[in-house]
């Protein structure tokens, strides 16, 4: 049994590099760990549904997932902000996936590194 259990929020790369550091986790190691440990919630706003429907199955087969307008999946709705949530390690896998994508899938991608690279 553990002697203590917290919640601990980390909020960017150093940071998670930091606690890592603190329990002694092997150099090798970090570079694996240190984006699994970043979870981040990045809000998009006015999606249409195509793109977000394809956000979602996207970052859902990430192993994160996105919140979306309900009305998204029969297109009863015009546009929907999109709630994307998972780590640093899924959105680098995200990003992959939405560059090679229509729909303006690709300048989302650039927005979502974007965000990455001030994490730092």
């Amino acid at each position: 049994m553990a002697k203590k259990a917290t919640i601990i929020r980390i909020n960017s790369i150093s940071e998670a590099r930091e606690e890592l550091r603190k329990i002694g986790v092997d150099e090798g190691g970090m570079p694996f760990l240190v984006p699994k440990a970043v979870h981040l919630a990045i809000k998009l706003e006015s999606i249409e549904p195509v793109p977000a429907n394809i956000l979602k199955q996207e970052m859902l087969a990430q192993g994160g997932d996105a919140a979306v307008n309900r009305g998204v999946i029969n297109h009863s709705v015009e546009f929907s902000d999109v709630l994307l949530l998972g780590t640093v390690a899924q959105y680098n896998k995200l990003v992959r996936k939405l560059n090679i994508q229509p729909f303006g899938l690709k300048e989302i991608a650039k927005q979502i590194e974007d965000i990455l690279k001030t994490l730092r």
